[in-house]
C-alpha cells in the first residue's frame, strides 16, 4: 500500500481515503507506480531510496511540515516532511482549463510533485536554494529551472511505463503542461504577460519538459534543463 497519513480534519485510514472516490484512487495508484519506478532507476545508479509521504488535503485549512496550508494553494511537495499533498478539487479546475478530464493529466500532477521529491532527496533542491540566495535576481528563473526539471522527471515515469500509457493520454499530459504554463495563466487571468514574474515556464517550455522526459526515460537527460539554467 501507498504510504499515507491521515491529514487534518479526516478520521479515515489511509485504504479509505485511496478508496473514496476515483480520483483519489487514481493518486493513490499513481504513486504506487511512481514509488517502483524511482526505486529501480535509484537501484541502477547505485543510489539510497526514500518514498515520500502521499497526504490529501481533506479540510480547508491544514498544516503541513512547512506550515500552514490552504486547499486554494493547489498541490504542492513539502520538503520538510517530504510529503506531496493533494486537494482532489484541484483536479476539476486542471480538467477545465485543460479542456480535458482525461487521467493522465492529473497523473502528471503527481508525478510533478514526485518530481520535487527527487530533487529533494538527490540534492538538486538545496542548491538551486542556494543559487537563489546568492542570487536573489535571478530567484524567479532559477525557480522555472526547478520546475521544468520536475516536469521532465513527470515525464520520465511516464516513459518508462509506455506499456501503461493508453492512446490519447499524452496529448492529455501536453494539454494540461500547456493550460499552467506561466504565459497561458496570466493571459487567461487578463493580465499581461511578465516573463521577469514567471515561476514555473511558459506552456511551451513545460511541454518541452515533459517530452524530454518522456522520449528519453532516462532521468539524466533532465539535468540538461539544469544545465541551461
Amino acid at each position: 500500500p501507498a504510504p499515507m497519513e491521515q491529514q487534518a480534519g479526516s478520521n479515515q485510514s489511509a485504504v479509505e481515503l485511496c478508496s473514496s472516490n476515483q480520483y483519489a484512487l487514481e493518486t493513490c495508484n499513481a504513486l504506487s507506480s511512481l514509488n517502483q519506478t524511482w526505486e529501480r532507476i535509484f537501484s541502477e545508479q547505485g543510489v539510497r531510496f526514500e518514498q515520500p509521504m502521499l497526504r490529501f488535503a481533506t479540510s480547508t485549512q491544514f498544516r503541513s511540515g512547512c506550515g500552514a496550508a490552504s486547499v486554494g494553494m493547489g498541490p504542492f511537495y513539502c520538503p520538510a516532511d517530504k510529503g506531496i499533498y493533494i486537494d482532489i478539487g484541484f483536479y476539476e479546475q486542471l480538467a477545465k482549463m485543460a479542456r480535458n478530464g482525461g487521467d493522465f493529466a492529473r497523473y502528471y500532477v503527481v508525478a510533478h510533485e514526485y518530481g520535487h521529491h527527487i530533487q529533494t532527496i538527490t540534492g538538486v533542491a538545496a542548491q538551486i536554494r542556494s543559487a537563489q540566495q546568492q542570487h536573489p535576481r535571478a530567484a524567479n528563473r532559477l525557480q522555472v529551472v526547478m520546475e521544468l526539471h520536475a516536469d521532465c522527471y513527470a515525464g520520465v515515469w511516464a516513459g518508462r511505463n509506455r506499456n501503461l500509457i493508453e492512446p490519447g493520454d499524452m496529448e492529455e499530459g501536453m494539454a494540461a503542461a500547456a493550460a499552467i504554463g506561466d504565459d497561458t495563466l496570466q493571459r487567461n487571468a487578463g493580465q499581461r504577460v511578465d516573463a521577469e514574474s514567471f515561476t514555473h515556464g511558459t506552456s511551451a517550455q513545460r511541454m518541452q519538459a515533459l517530452r524530454l522526459g518522456l522520449e528519453s526515460s532516462d532521468d539524466r537527460q533532465c539535468d540538461r534543463i539544469l544545465q541551461a539554467g
